[in-house]
């Protein structure tokens, strides 16, 4: 028979155990100091409005809308709108060190700059939707990738992707809460 002394030195691990992998598995940010300070990155965001055009026997993909974001390692941001092909003036701000922060360790820690830059085909009967690309420069490694709107794809996009996606679209969206 087990003694109740050793059943409590056996569970002393087990506690021990939990209390350490409990916080870790339930935390649902990305670790900032994932990213260091050494680390350069540069990212170009592009969302285009497309929409397609039948000109009686040909069709034509056009985009009507397209915004473009460019972020620099040292926080500097420019954003341009065209619209139907007409470009507005640029926005240029300052992004701060913790969004830089957070953002570095986003693509860094989760992996982005791996993802094969595979292709969604759209469907045929899709006239309009949204079709976004972004490219990532991760200390000298470069990684492209297009994709349009789940809705419009039958391929499944990685939440990776969507995850950038959000980020990336809350800094256009502050942006344009600054534009007069």
């Amino acid at each position: 028979m087990v003694r109740p002394f050793y059943l409590a030195l056996g569970a002393i691990p087990v506690v021990m155990a939990l209390l350490i992998s409990v916080p870790l598995l339930t935390k649902n940010e990305i670790p900032v100091s994932a990213a260091h300070s050494f680390d350069t990155i540069d990212i170009e965001y592009t969302k285009h409005q497309l929409k397609k055009v039948s000109h009686g026997i040909t069709e034509r993909v056009g985009s009507q809308y397209t915004e473009i974001l460019v972020i620099k390692n040292d926080g500097e941001v420019r954003y341009t709108v065209s619209d139907q092909g007409y470009l507005r003036p640029d926005i240029k701000s300052e992004l701060g060190d913790a969004k830089l922060a957070k953002i570095r360790a986003l693509i860094k820690e989760t992996g982005f700059i791996s993802i094969p830059s595979e292709s969604f085909p759209v469907f045929e009967n899709a006239t309009e939707y949204q079709k976004s690309n972004v490219k990532v420069t991760l200390n000298g490694r470069t990684n492209q990738l297009h994709w349009p709107e789940q809705n419009v794809t039958s391929g499944f996009i990685p939440p990776i992707i969507t995850m950038v996606e959000s980020e990336l679209d809350g800094i256009i969206e502050d942006l344009q809460k600054r534009q007069p």
